[in-house]
């Protein structure tokens, strides 16, 4: 067991839940009371982190822009990109959601029908995005006015340089042990899995596990079309580069994010590709794609978008406008602090559903297959990465003339 990769251990506690919910179908009650608790105790030490993870992420984060004087223009070309195309990424996932419907066919009643029918207005939303007591936000958990606040206080860090070198040292030194949580959690994740799927099933039978074959279809497809379409259109309006030599030049580091599931780790392949096989200068790749390796999630957010929905229509909540707008906004700034490395996006996924309400418990459903949409929404964030470099680079004539054509 030792041996055996995390994600080969959630998929067998996935299993191993499902077999043992079966047998207990005659006894829901049992699964219920003795079983269930260990799955919210799980749950409960993923809502402990939220916060400071989310935090001290975007805090270095955006401190990590460096100084606005110095990078001026590449720095706000390289993040407009970033926030347009994750925000584009998450609306096609809630689009694909809408039509392609994964949720339909199961039903699982809630009390959260309650928390959609009081959603706020996007005015509402809108004016609560900037916390009147930011300490009061962190206390509560408002997520989008801790996201605010964090950004806010990168920018101020940037603004005053090394002044803020102490302060972003101890965030970065909290965001390194909240990482190392997060890793502790996730090891107990196959046992968290395996107590929430247990009282699902035994209540509710085989039908809850339908619906997930749709939910990687409209992941996967979303993926491949953010790629084709938004990817392939940039770098051919803002790039002048032919997107099948920029697909098939960052395809090694595609690849390998697909088997990794690591933007982070894949860093380096996709410097070499950008760098080799699309003739990106060293001064903007060593710059764009970090950064993207940190705040560029389009994949992640595509994802979130889909399985927010799945999670509503399963538990048979109706999402206004409103929230889905805030899924949008949340899931765009929430990449910001999503770290490259495998894993991150399901964590945070619960800063998603949190915003707008939705069960955490619907997690379980997503555990199970979050290896095999992760492998899609990774690539598609080291594409994205590639993309940008692509399109700042034409812009600052950083890209060899060579690979326009």
């Amino acid at each position: 067991m030792k041996k055996m990769k995390l994600t080969t251990k959630i998929f067998l506690g996935l299993i191993l839940g499902i077999v043992v919910g079966l047998f207990m179908q005659s006894i829901p009650n049992v699964a219920q009371t003795y079983i269930k608790p260990f799955g919210t105790l799980f749950l409960n030490m993923i809502k402990m982190i939220i916060v400071p993870l989310v935090f001290s992420s975007l805090i270095v984060g955006a401190a990590s822009i460096g100084d606005p004087k110095s990078l001026g223009r590449i720095g706000g070309k390289t993040i407009v990109y970033y926030l347009a195309t994750t925000a584009i990424a998450v609306s096609i996932g809630l689009l694909l959601g809408k039509i392609i419907h994964p949720g339909s066919g199961l039903t699982i009643p809630v009390d959260a029908n309650s928390a959609a029918a009081e959603a706020p207005s996007i005015v509402s939303t809108l004016l609560n995005i900037i916390p009147k007591n930011p300490l009061k936000g962190l206390v509560e958990g408002n997520i989008l006015q801790v996201i605010t606040f964090a950004l806010f206080l990168g920018i101020g860090c940037t603004a005053i340089g090394e002044k803020s070198k102490s302060f972003v040292s101890f965030f970065e030194s909290l965001a390194n042990i909240m990482y190392k949580i997060t890793s502790f959690i996730m090891e107990l994740a196959p046992y968290g899995i395996f107590a929430l799927i247990v009282p699902v099933v035994s209540e509710y039978g085989i039908d809850v596990l339908k619906p997930l074959s749709l939910v990687i279809f409209a992941v996967y497809l979303g993926c491949i079309l953010h790629a084709l379409i938004v990817y392939s259109s940039a770098v051919k309006i803002f790039g002048k580069l032919n997107p099948t030599k920029f697909l098939k030049g960052i395809a090694p580091a595609a690849i390998t994010a697909f088997s990794t599931t690591s933007s982070s780790g894949t860093l380096p392949v996709t410097i070499k590709c950008t760098r080799e096989n699309l003739g990106i200068s060293e001064k903007i790749a060593s710059f764009v794609l970090p950064l993207g390796a940190t705040i560029n999630m389009d994949g992640t957010a595509l994802y979130q978008g889909v399985c927010a929905l799945f999670i509503a229509q399963v538990y048979g909540i109706e999402l206004t406008l409103a929230q889905m707008a805030t899924i949008v906004l949340t899931a765009t700034l929430g990449s910001i602090g999503t770290a490259g490395v495998p894993g991150g996006g399901f964590i945070m996924l619960t800063l998603v559903l949190q915003s707008v309400g939705l069960p955490l418990d619907g997690l379980v459903l997503i555990g199970g297959i979050d290896r095999i949409l992760d492998m899609a929404r990774t690539s598609v964030n080291v594409v994205g990465d590639a993309s940008c470099a692509v399109v700042v680079a034409a812009t600052e004539d950083g890209l060899d003339p060579v690979t326009q054509s």
